[in-house]
């Protein structure tokens, strides 16, 4: 495989104040204090949906229905940020962008999902925590399956999952429980019991007084789970969410059935979250733990979320506490999921590697301010290259790379000529696949759109004249260019990349995305993509 030669950190401030800035870091965040422990609770496919958004998306959204109490918690005691997105809406290279603190398409192979490898030389937060003392654990997923043992996490021994790993199918569980006579609340209760005594088992194993680094990753958000399950073990009626779905997804029964389950999988988690800290409450070490709460991408299953890049499928909730910084904050400020690495070093008093792209964003958590910030942090990139290999023909990728403002989202597609959601195969042919297939078998058709009910009925209806513009939007093949004035188009529906109104903002955005992925040496433009086009990313 080519080495990408990597370019170094991009710092904000000149180069003579960063001595400084990093002294006065030092002296206000970490003298005469411990180090602290780091919880990060981090879901499988958890969009931006939670109970503490409600307010600031405003009446008549998803947000109103779904219950979070326990992140509701932490960013009630703590920040919560309303503009968090990841760097690729795809498992593996987010998770790669988060533990290596860099855009994933600087990672090699490590920024595919099928095939992934890691680089043993690109560093990760874990093991630089581990190298400075911390003690370091898992449980349920942090990369990619099948983790091999150079990877940050150590091919699992770093896991602590004696107590079983059933959490991970919450709803396929509980709903056998109850099949078998176990009432409902205690099918919940041996579920959450398992989370708890696997985290027990991590704190046990520390040496006294260490401080630990734990990453909380279940997969149960992650399709699939089961049908109607949001109503029968959380009461959310899908009909409550009537008149609230985004006008990029049809609201009928269906579909709403579809999204309740999926927000019954988030309660899930929250609730899981919750065992947590109690645990740490109850130990008197939650004032002395930065706990992170966030997911990977946006919803599976539902056309423009994951592996997408408008907002559906790259925002994510993001929810910070740590004990007396000031709580009850609502920050503007754009975070990168890649921003978490050199935030976790920076408080635990480690070194921040150059080749870092991330940008720690502790001042924020110790600033009493709302709203913003840094003025500067008013943008984000993201991208994507490969989901899943069989979803076109010779494994090809779907290339494209975004610039996100708090105006402009701005999208290059460097392969207009192929399918984004992947090959249609069979829904072209005179037999259509049955509705059994579409919600069950992924790589039927559109790969890269998880099998779902929302998959097969927006398929099964996409003659429908009020149907069919919402298909094309999340099945069919779009331009080069993608702009939406997000003041009037907040969902991104119309682009408006081609109208001459737009045509300055067009090229500004342009210019300053291509600039910067030079500056980062993205094989994408510097190698005409060579290095993403040829599966598994190697030479020609």
């Amino acid at each position: 495989m080519k080495k990408i030669h990597f370019a170094r950190r991009l710092n904000a401030f000149p180069c003579l104040l960063i001595p400084l800035m990093l002294m006065l870091t030092s002296v206000g965040y970490c003298a005469g204090t411990a180090r602290p422990n780091i919880l990060f609770a981090f879901a499988d496919d958890w969009g931006r949906y939670a109970g503490a958004y409600a307010d600031l998306d405003g009446p008549g959204t998803l947000n109103d229905v779904i219950r979070t109490p326990n992140f509701d918690r932490v960013a009630r005691e703590g920040v919560l940020f309303r503009n968090a997105f990841v760097t690729a809406p795809s498992c593996t290279p987010c998770r790669t962008s988060i533990l290596s603190g860099q855009y994933f398409f600087r990672t090699g192979r490590a920024a595919i999902l099928q095939g992934a490898v890691w680089d043993p030389d690109i560093p990760s937060f874990p093991l630089i925590l581990k190298d400075k003392g911390y003690h370091i654990g898992e449980t349920y997923k942090v990369w990619s399956p099948g983790t091999p043992n150079d990877a940050p996490f150590g091919g699992g021994q770093f896991a602590y999952d004696g107590a079983g790993r059933q959490f991970n199918s919450f709803s396929q569980t509980v709903t056998r429980s109850i099949e078998s006579g176990i009432p409902m609340e205690m099918a919940k209760s041996q579920l959450l019991d398992e989370v708890a005594s696997n985290f027990k088992s991590f704190l046990d194993d520390r040496e006294e007084g260490q401080p630990f680094c734990y990453w909380f990753g279940p997969t149960l958000v992650h399709r699939k789970w089961i049908k109607g399950s949001g109503r029968r073990l959380w009461d959310i009626d899908p009909d409550s969410l009537k008149g609230k779905m985004p006008p990029f997804l049809p609201d009928v029964h269906e579909v709403r059935q579809d999204m309740a389950d999926y927000f019954g999988e988030i309660q899930a988690f929250d609730a899981g979250l919750g065992v947590i800290l109690k645990q740490l409450e109850s130990r008197g070490e939650l004032e002395n733990t930065l706990v992170v709460v966030s997911g990977d991408h946006g919803a599976p299953g539902f056309p423009r979320g994951k592996c997408n890049l408008y907002d559906f499928g790259v925002a994510v909730p993001l929810a910070v506490r740590w004990g007396s910084a000031a709580g009850g904050r609502v920050m503007e400020d754009f975070i990168n999921l890649m921003d978490l690495a050199p935030t976790f070093l920076e408080a635990a008093g480690a070194g921040i590697p150059d080749v870092m792209t991330g940008r720690s964003f502790l001042p924020l958590l110790h600033s009493r301010a709302d709203g913003w910030h840094d003025r500067q942090r008013n943008w984000v990139i993201t991208g994507r290259e490969r989901h899943v290999a069989r979803a076109r023909e010779g494994n090809l990728p779907y290339p494209q790379r975004a610039l996100r403002t708090d105006q402009f989202l701005y999208i290059i597609n460097f392969e207009p000529d192929r399918w984004p959601m992947g090959d249609p195969r069979s829904v072209t042919d005179s037999a259509r696949p049955s509705w059994n297939d579409l919600e069950n078998n992924t790589f039927i058709c559109f790969g890269d759109l998880d099998a779902s009910p929302t998959k097969a009925w927006m398929i099964a209806n996409r003659d429908n004249p009020a149907v069919a513009p919402i298909y094309d939007l999340g099945f069919g093949k779009r331009p080069g260019e993608e702009l939406y004035d997000l003041q009037t188009d907040p969902h991104q529906m119309r682009n408006v990349a081609m109208d001459e109104a737009f045509r300055e903002v067009r090229s500004r955005l342009r210019t300053q995305l291509l600039d910067r992925l030079h500056q980062l040496e993205d094989p994408r433009v510097t190698d005409s993509g060579r290095l993403f086009e040829n599966p598994p990313f190697t030479d020609p």
